[in-house]
């Protein structure tokens, strides 16, 4: 297991069908308890200033992506404040729990799709114009092969936004309080493998949250505000997280080596060679 604590290479990435498919059972009962746990659905999506400051900012002006899927977005929370911006027509969303659906998103009704176990996409090549991918290839197996998958689909001189977690998330192969049984973080190096085999280039990367849960944990106590809406505390973050970019740890072993980026953001485009 070293190889994989050490963040060289990533647990699930090789496995399977059969264990692709057992793993997919325990995060779809994994994810509905937490769920369930948690009661209802946010009344308040909490990202819109964390995405924008580091992806949809990234985008070009007056452009139109007609064709936009949300790998795992739920609600799709994050394309309201875009639709009009980049006349968005149509919202297909990849979505496991019929829990986590609408039946509009402003004037959208989006079209809502199941994930297939094996992490294909059963859509042609060079579909969409804008894909976002927030929060969910840490709780997938074979993240390379869906990483190959979602830049497939994405059309020539379009964008995929991608923020997900960097570092293990703990021991795994232990109970975590508030995390399902499979989920970990995904090293920086395992997705620019998978970019640079598919066509994908970086337009932007930053580090972030650097300290940010510890110190969410201390608001907490105060006051219910989040601080990734203050946009004074994103830019703080972002230089924290370049200067403490060396302190990065796939696996922390102690306080010191938690002091670095727990999370990247990257904005793709795909290019024809």
């Amino acid at each position: 297991m070293n190889e994989y604590f050490t963040g060289k290479k990533l647990w699930g990435d090789d496995f399977s069908l059969e264990q692709i498919k057992s793993w997919f059972d325990d995060e779809s009962h994994g994810f509905d308890e937490l769920e369930g746990e948690a009661g209802k659905k946010p009344e308040e999506y909490e990202f819109h200033h964390l995405n924008r400051f580091y992806g949809f900012s990234k985008l070009p002006k007056d452009t139109k992506f007609s064709e936009v899927l949300g790998f795992g977005s739920a609600w799709g929370y994050e394309f309201e404040p875009y639709i009009h911006t980049y006349s968005i027509d149509r919202i297909t969303i990849i979505e496991p729990s019929d829990k986590l659906t609408r039946n509009s998103i402003e004037q959208i009704k989006p079209t809502y799709v199941k994930p297939i176990v094996s992490g294909k996409i059963d859509m042609p090549d060079n579909t969409f114009d804008l894909i976002t991918c927030f929060g969910v290839l840490h709780h997938i197996p074979n993240v390379s092969f869906v990483l190959s998958e979602l830049l497939r689909v994405l059309k020539l001189g379009g964008f995929l936004l991608i923020r997900e977690p960097i570092n293990s998330m703990g021991d795994w192969t232990k109970e975590r309080k508030g995390l399902t049984k499979h989920e970990r973080g995904i090293p920086p190096h395992i997705f620019e493998k998978a970019f640079a085999e598919n066509k994908g280039k970086i337009v932007s990367k930053n580090y972030l949250f650097t300290g940010t849960f510890a110190l969410q944990r201390i608001l907490n106590k105060f006051s219910k505000k989040h601080l990734i809406n203050n946009m004074l505390y994103l830019q703080f973050d972002k230089i924290l997280s370049k200067l403490m970019a060396w302190n990065y740890y796939y696996h922390a072993q102690n306080s010191w080596q938690r002091l670095g980026p727990q999370n990247v953001f990257y904005v793709i485009t795909k290019i024809s060679t």
